[in-house]
């Protein structure tokens, strides 16, 4: 079937048969397997509340609620074989669980609400000047590990694990600090992605109202992260008083570069990656004092854990001296090349744009999909959320492994 013909219809491409009964003859394998993302979808999805979010209060229980409301909704399907369904609509729960279960998605995206149902979008699209068009839609941001890649050294690409993820947590905690003091949001909702980054969803209804320029000057208020890859100096703040925003972030920046990041990625274990630091302070005169101090220590005394943290503090020590007072926005400026969150700025700035239901299960890593407390975030650990596999097990839904 060719594209176009899967985005028309709200019923191309179903998968016959009902949700097959509980393996029990085989023992469960790791990872993704569509046979059992069929019973996942059966026995455990969250159909009711992802329907209960997205309605809002307009569940047709309510007095006065817009009863078309989740059916103008948008979602998308990609099922198997790379065969994508856009612009799927449901007017109730049971006709989304029915299509979820029918279908069996690898991948379930949610988009925005429109003026219309998208299913009749054809109808609409030349009428007048509305036409068919977003009207509501979550504020949403997009977080990949991946556009950290110059500044870890334990991975790279879609690999992550325990040393690189701090990057993350303090995606979380500026990012949802400046959303709830700076710009009065309460309902955020944080998920993991399945892989290699978070989603943030910021559900208030003054949020879900904002049209694409007002997002973009949120995103734009966000985005401290100036640089290319070619250049030494990915941030550069102003002279004079720092904005209250930048100073916070800052603080948190720091704050994790340090106790993280400068030890776990060994920032200044050797010449290649401390040259790199040293290129973003522009006293030529402090740089070769603090690379001769290193290269002397590094001939008169062995490495250990404690030699990237205390290379860390003399630069700062140099950096914050009264004889250096003009240098000291430059430990800033480093702490938030390195660790400052790099958003994926189109993903924010456009009512329309999809994004991944929470509760999801990736389809290269298994994973689920699920939310993060802000609060807690410093302990949520990647590497051991659990799987497809795991949770169908932990439910006796499947045989386990021995």
């Amino acid at each position: 079937m060719a594209r176009e013909e899967a985005e028309n219809g709200r019923d191309d491409m179903q998968i016959d048969g009902p949700v097959p009964e509980p393996v029990r003859g085989h023992a469960v394998t790791d990872g993704f397997n569509p046979d059992y993302l069929k019973i996942y979808y059966g026995k455990l999805f969250p159909h009711k509340d992802i329907f209960e979010w997205l309605s809002y209060g307009n569940d047709k229980k309510h007095p006065g609620c817009d009863q078309s409301y989740f059916g103008r909704r948008e979602f998308s399907f990609t099922l198997d074989n790379d065969i994508y369904l856009r612009y799927q609509s449901f007017n109730s729960v049971s006709e989304l669980k029915k299509s979820i279960n029918e279908k069996c998605p690898i991948k379930i995206d949610i988009g925005a609400v429109y003026n219309v149902d998208p299913v009749k979008r054809h109808a609409y699209a030349q009428s007048d000047d509305n036409g068919f068009a977003p009207v509501e839609r979550e504020l949403i941001f997009d977080v990949d590990i991946t556009d950290y890649d110059d500044v870890r050294y334990c991975c790279s690409g879609a690999d992550v694990c325990l040393d690189c993820w701090p990057l993350m947590t303090v995606a979380i905690k500026v990012i949802d600090v400046s959303l709830r003091d700076d710009f009065g949001f309460n309902h955020i909702l944080w998920v993991y992605s399945g892989r290699r980054g978070v989603h943030c969803w910021v559900c208030d209804g003054k949020a879900r109202r904002l049209n694409d320029e007002q997002r973009a000057s949120i995103a734009n208020y966000l985005y401290l992260y100036k640089g290319n890859e070619n250049s030494h100096k990915k941030v550069s703040l102003m002279a004079g008083p720092m904005h209250p925003f930048v100073i916070r972030s800052s603080k948190i920046s720091e704050k994790h570069f340090k106790e993280k990041l400068v030890s776990s990625q060994n920032l200044f274990s050797n010449e290649e990656r401390f040259e790199k630091i040293l290129e973003m302070i522009p006293d030529e005169s402090v740089t070769s004092e603090l690379r001769g101090a290193w290269q002397e220590s590094r001939r008169s005394s062995n490495l250990n854990e404690a030699i990237n943290v205390s290379r860390w503090e003399l630069l700062k020590c140099k950096l914050q001296s009264r004889k250096h007072k003009g240098l000291r926005k430059f430990v800033e400026e480093i702490a938030l090349s390195y660790a400052y969150p790099r958003l994926d700025m189109e993903v924010s700035k456009h009512m329309n744009h999809l994004l991944k239901a929470p509760f999801c299960v990736h389809p290269k890593t298994g994973h689920v999909c699920v939310p993060i407390d802000p609060k807690s975030c410093e302990e949520f650990d990647p590497t051991s959320v659990p799987t497809l596999s795991k949770v169908l097990t932990d439910h006796m839904l499947v045989t386990p492994k021995f």
